[in-house]
């Protein structure tokens, strides 16, 4: 399987915002990580906080964890990403994110269509922690849309810019435009080691998990080397932090 991103994937990335890698992550490293949170998960998961885990991380004290960080630096996911952000900030940290099955009983929010790092619910309206390419590993069944999928907008990551560009202003409390709050988006199905690279500014949403088991996702936030100090121009400018793309979106 190539390493890197082919000619076929840069125009479907330039066009959806989205590119997924079939059974891509070596086993070995996804039963490593999955051993790890498994771990957490039975043994030191406190059910007050989940409602902080949602809005943040689950295991936040697994993000630094060698076998968490391999799932990017030793399986070929970095290669995809050069392909498209040649010029990185170091990835140093794992955001773990699981759907709890509803039959568990815990109180887990769904979330809406958003942006991430726009108006978060938690933060200052005017506070933005964006970044430039959103990376997801697989490391539990989805099979169906209502067992925790995350759900995506495809092409939502030009029509976003252009709401940057023409309507929004710092502060807004609006995390997407109307008409993109009212879609039900497209949701990833996947088996474990399957990869999402997916442009920041493509809207997601995740609901409920009506199956029995854990939806369990490990997420890289990649951002360009300059990212800090062009946020807004990147929320307005798709291909600014993508420069192999740029002369595709002409």
């Amino acid at each position: 399987m190539s390493a890197a991103i082919t000619p076929h994937e840069m125009a479907q990335f330039v066009r959806e915002g989205i590119v997924i890698r079939r059974n891509f992550v070596d086993s070995e490293l996804v039963d490593r990580a999955r051993l790890l949170i498994n771990g957490w998960y039975q043994g030191k998961m406190q059910s007050d906080l989940i409602e902080s885990y949602t809005q943040r991380t689950f295991a936040p004290e697994l993000g630094t964890h060698p076998d968490m960080l391999a799932l990017f630096h030793e399986s070929g996911i970095f290669n995809l990403v050069a392909s498209l952000v040649p010029e990185t900030q170091p990835v140093s940290t794992t955001q773990i994110q699981i759907r709890i099955p509803d039959a568990q009983g815990a109180a887990q929010s769904a979330k809406a269509m958003h942006v991430d790092g726009v108006a978060c619910p938690h933060l200052d309206p005017a506070e933005l922690r964006t970044f430039t390419l959103l990376v997801g590993v697989v490391l539990s069944e989805v099979t169906d849309r209502d067992s925790g999928a995350l759900r995506y907008v495809p092409g939502g990551h030009l029509r976003m810019a252009e709401w940057f560009r023409s309507e929004w202003s710092a502060g807004m409390t609006d995390q997407v435009p109307p008409h993109i709050d009212d879609e039900e988006g497209t949701p990833l199905l996947g088996q474990p080691g399957d990869v999402l690279l997916m442009h920041h500014l493509v809207p997601h949403a995740v609901g409920r998990n009506t199956s029995m088991t854990p939806r369990v996702m490990a997420y890289f936030r990649v951002a360009h080397a300059r990212h800090a100090h062009q946020r807004l121009e990147a929320l307005r400018d798709p291909w600014l932090e993508y420069a192999p793309l740029q002369p595709l979106a002409i």
